[in-house]
């Protein structure tokens, strides 16, 4: 914006005396956001925190965020949605191979993704 450096430096302070900016309350709001919103896996909301050099401290404070529960449930209610969609695909193996690709892409623990995947194609 072309200012000063002094009155950037006072602008910066005055903002974050008020907790305008607050690196801790960005981080819960983008983890709660992302999940709830794009229904990221906690391996993306992770990794996109890194990028915006997140502190630890606060990204493992954004993962509490996150309920057990709701974080089951979204990846249960993702999996249903995304095997109806691969209905027309016929060769199993890329059926398994899109559907796995599709939640590992979004961030959930590939655990969780392989063990379900082979419950499904079963």
């Amino acid at each position: 914006m072309r200012m000063i450096r002094d009155a950037i430096d006072l602008i910066i302070h005055h903002l974050l005396q008020h907790d305008y900016l607050n690196e801790t309350r960005f981080a819960q709001a983008f983890a709660r956001g992302k999940f709830r919103t794009k229904k990221w896996g906690k391996i993306r909301i992770i990794r996109e925190l890194r990028l915006r050099d997140i502190s630890k401290y606060n990204i493992d404070l954004a993962m509490k965020e996150i309920p057990d529960n709701d974080y089951i449930t979204t990846f249960e209610e993702l999996v249903e949605k995304r095997f109806r969609q691969l209905t027309s695909e016929k060769n199993l193996q890329k059926k398994r191979r899109k559907l796995a690709d599709y939640l590992l892409y979004r961030g959930w623990e590939s655990d969780l993704v392989w063990e379900k995947v082979r419950e499904l194609i079963s």
